[in-house]
């Protein structure tokens, strides 16, 4: 029978943790290490190229990624070193750790190989004997009487076991009969041995003065620990919405929406969401900066800043999103790196409001919290009229002149007259997307088909696509290469095939946008634009936004010179003519806007011709020789008679029975 016995040393349970802690720890420093050593010249090469820009984005890119010799510590990576720092201590404290599971192995004990003869098996023991025997051995203070008179047995034993081995090989008789019967049966010259099983657990925590802190201990992880990590989960994810926002926070959103909010109201509603989330605070004053905000002449601190309460979260937050507006020094890391924090949380918090407005179907805060995103990434007052020069670099809203002939035309004056920051202006205005629409119309579907734009019939399925490209603002777009009658049909099939597909957006050909010219926003900021259907006297949309990133830039040289996206909805049940039009906003670049009107006719369904019905019957009924038609007629369902045809042979034997018939008539 096994023996049980807890680990008194604590080993066993040191390589269990240390084997766990490894399954978890080194693929997470495999991906760390990675993600630190990687080099990824394109992240700051690809995109804008003015000085600002680059600056910008190498300055994220190393406070995101660190260095192995200057890690970012962040939770993961604290967690990481304290996890490796457990495994080394464990690892030190089993490093000479011995196994108790050992086979018994004679010539282990008296250190000798196992070639050896018996006479020299009994020449190594008298050398043994005179130096362990306990007649000559003194004890000391690390070895007893004991250790040495046991030592000396242990010896002994493995003498006699080997010089049975060796006359076992020999085919000798052996004189000590115990031994040999104990050796053949057991293994063992003592004869049965007890096998031990090791329980992982140090042996202190079962002893009954520490009981009570065991249980404790127990009742601590099981009655409180768990519970509250399952709580924290749970009501945390019931908590927020699925844009990550606080549920709270979304409520004052639905409360706070109008149907006429402007952009002015929709960043008063927007300030109000800083009260419920949780947001990294620095320990500074911003007194200075207030000021600074009073000295412009503003009247944000009255309207937006002091809450109905006087939340001073709120007032915190909002000093430092209008000092972000107004390009102020903060004269603090700290404060720099709150409110950078703060400016990175904003989208997920204007997408929440973004989704509420769209919601009621309400057109005017919709389009507000829609430019509100490039207004905070280029940090300029909404709601004011804003110069586009004001976003380049070394301009701003003071400082900005005004220009009639547009950006281009800024430009090159600029050029034209030695201006130094010509150069970086220049840069800018050449990663600059202004959108293009090439094309935009609706298709409509029945049963699958697309029957094109001739004919929408009520409650079909319309999609609106549209194909863009951008371009430098206010630059000419050179002319499209000639399109053959080939080259026209084979768009076509494409434009078919990508309405049939899954995807708002056709596969995208070649790399997607660089990086935005964006130097005030403190990440990394791709460029985007929000596209709404909507119907403006109304002031209501028809359809939700949809996103769209990853507009190629225009290149004559392609033969398909854009790249098509749509946005699917269902068409009114009511027939009539619907003048609706479409928005197209920028998330990046305030005043990059464009707005087409569009109609949409909807027509009875009786307007279908029977060229675009036929293949609606066809595809419904089958024919009833095939297998479809089968099941389809047991079903009760209607199928379409196959056609009769006789072969050649039936019809020559008819025939000739026929003739053969009338002769015989004929003779009779």
């Amino acid at each position: 029978m096994a023996k049980y016995h807890y680990d008194e040393a604590g080993n066993m349970a040191a390589y269990f943790l240390i084997s766990v802690l490894a399954i978890v720890l080194v693929p997470l420093t495999l991906t760390a290490v990675a993600s630190i050593t990687a080099k990824r010249p394109e992240e700051t090469m690809k995109g804008c190229q003015c000085k600002p820009c680059v600056e910008r984005r190498k300055q994220v890119i190393a406070g995101n990624q660190g260095s192995i010799f200057r890690p970012k510590f962040t939770k993961k990576m604290t967690m990481l070193l304290a996890g490796w720092s457990i495994v080394g201590f464990l690892a030190y404290k089993v490093r000479n750790a011995e196994s108790d599971n050992k086979t018994y192995n004679p010539f282990e004990i008296l250190g000798i190989s196992t070639g050896v003869t018996e006479k020299e098996i009994k020449s190594h023991f008298k050398k043994l004997s005179k130096l362990y025997h306990p007649d000559k051995v003194k004890a000391t203070v690390n070895e007893t009487v004991e250790d040495i008179a046991n030592r000396f047995v242990d010896i002994t034993k493995a003498y006699k076991s080997q010089v049975f081995i060796f006359n076992l090989h020999c085919n000798t008789n052996l004189t000590d009969e115990a031994i040999r019967r104990n050796y053949e049966l057991y293994g063992h010259p003592d004869g049965r041995q007890e096998v031990s099983m090791g329980i992982a657990l140090p042996s202190w925590i079962i002893e009954g003065k520490n009981t009570i802190w065991v249980l404790g201990l127990y009742g601590l992880l099981i009655g409180a620990v768990l519970p509250g990590m399952v709580g924290r989960w749970w009501f945390g994810s019931r908590g927020k919405t699925k844009e990550g926002v606080e549920s709270r926070t979304a409520e004052g959103f639905w409360k706070g929406v109008e149907e006429g909010s402007d952009i002015g109201d929709v960043i008063h509603v927007f300030g109000s969401a800083f009260k419920y989330e949780a947001l990294d605070k620095a320990a500074g004053d911003l007194s200075r900066v207030e000021g600074e905000i009073a000295k412009r002449g503003r009247e944000w601190m009255k309207k937006d800043v002091v809450g109905g309460d006087g939340e001073e979260k709120v007032k915190r937050a909002m000093t430092l999103l209008y000092a972000h507006f107004l390009r102020l020094d903060l004269g603090s890391k700290a404060l720099e790196q709150e409110q950078a924090s703060l400016l990175l949380r904003t989208p997920a918090l204007l997408n929440a409001l973004l989704t509420i407005a769209s919601a009621r179907s309400w057109l005017a805060p919709t389009l507000g919290a829609m430019r509100l995103h490039a207004y905070i990434a280029q940090a300029l007052v909404p709601g004011e009229p804003v110069l586009p020069q004001a976003q380049l670099p070394g301009f701003d809203a003071v400082t900005s002149r005004p220009e009639k002939h547009g950006l281009l035309a800024f430009v090159q004056a600029l050029e034209g007259s030695g201006d130094d920051r010509a150069a970086e202006a220049r840069k800018a205005l050449n990663n600059w997307e202004s959108l293009e629409v090439v094309d935009i119309g609706f298709k409509a579907t029945i049963m699958s088909i697309v029957i094109g734009e001739r004919l929408v019939t009520p409650s079909s399925i319309v999609f609106l696509l549209v194909k863009l490209r951008v371009t430098e603002p206010n630059a000419i777009s050179p002319p499209s290469p000639n399109v053959d009658a080939n080259n026209a049909k084979k768009n076509d099939d494409i434009d078919e095939r990508f309405l049939n597909s899954r995807g708002e957006a056709e596969e995208l050909q070649g790399d997607g946008a660089g990086w935005a010219h964006a130097p005030f926003w403190p990440g990394l900021r791709k460029p985007g634009w929000w596209l709404v259907l909507a119907d403006d006297k109304s002031n209501r949309i028809v359809v939700p936004p949809l996103r769209i990133t990853d507009v190629p830039r225009s290149d004559p040289a392609k033969e398909r010179n854009y790249r098509c996206y749509k946005l699917q909805f269902q068409a009114p049940p009511n027939v009539g003519l619907f003048t609706w039009k479409v928005y197209f906003v920028s998330d990046t670049m305030v005043g990059e806007e464009v707005c087409r009107g569009i109609s949409l006719k909807i027509d009875d369904v009786s307007a279908l011709n029977a060229e675009e019905q036929t293949p609606e019957d066809e595809i419904s009924d089958p024919e009833e020789d095939t297998l479809a038609g089968q099941m389809a007629a047991m079903r009760g369902g209607s199928v379409k008679k196959g056609a009769v045809e006789e072969s050649e042979d039936e019809s020559s034997t008819d025939d000739d029975a026929d003739d053969g018939g009338d002769d015989s008539t004929d003779s009779d």
